[in-house]
């Protein structure tokens, strides 16, 4: 249903927009640092959930309100600058306990793990930077003759987060080797864990910011 020529330039396109740091990239590093390795991979899963999530949206016609429609916009930029902010700021009161969460080897429960997914999926959700790129690309490779348009934007929409989703991994995985060596020192211990919350306060304050542009 989408041509072989169409999907690559699309993924060519993807990488280059995704391969670029942006602040997807300083959030998963930010959560390697404050809540280590295994649940920041856990969070970059839950972000590229939330961002396929986006792709479906706009499939089937959310990105074309989103284009047009400030208040629409401006909701979904708020909502996902808020929970940055929260992020960072819990991320900077608990500083203190990531000795201890170091020290304890305690395993993960379901709970756990769906919680952590949750916040990585809430952020990929209520990205309106993404939601904005691929209104106004994944169109432009679909070809009406070929068959359904929404279902051509589903395939073409896998680009997004299985390229993020490998990306965002590695960086997961070096910042969380980084983090290894921090946690030999309490007070670098606290430092990180506050840098990474402010870094997350930053984040979600620049996009509360940000214009669409016209």
């Amino acid at each position: 249903m989408v041509s072989g020529a169409h999907f690559a330039a699309f993924a060519a396109l993807t990488f280059l927009m995704v391969v670029v740091p942006g602040p997807s990239v300083l959030f998963t590093i930010s959560r390697a640092l404050t809540v280590g390795r295994r649940d920041a991979l856990l969070t970059v899963v839950g972000n590229s959930v939330g961002v396929y999530a986006q792709v479906v949206a706009v499939a089937f016609g959310l990105g074309a309100l989103v284009t047009t429609s400030a208040a629409v916009f401006t909701a979904i930029k708020v909502a996902g600058a808020a929970y940055l902010v929260y992020l960072g700021i819990q991320a900077v009161r608990h500083r203190r306990k990531l000795t201890d969460a170091m020290a304890e080897k305690v395993r993960a429960t379901p709970g756990r793990v769906v919680a952590v997914l949750r916040v990585g999926f809430v952020v990929g959700f209520a990205n309106p930077k993404s939601i904005v790129f691929l209104a106004a690309l994944l169109p432009q490779f679909v070809d009406p003759a070929a068959g359904s348009v929404p279902g051509q934007m589903l395939i073409l929409g896998l680009c997004l987060p299985a390229i993020a989703l490998a990306t965002d991994s590695a960086w997961a995985l070096v910042a969380g080797t980084a983090r290894a060596w921090f946690a030999r020192s309490p007070k670098r211990l606290e430092l990180v864990g506050g840098t990474g919350g402010l870094v997350m306060i930053g984040l979600g304050t620049g996009l509360a910011f940000t214009g669409r542009g016209d």
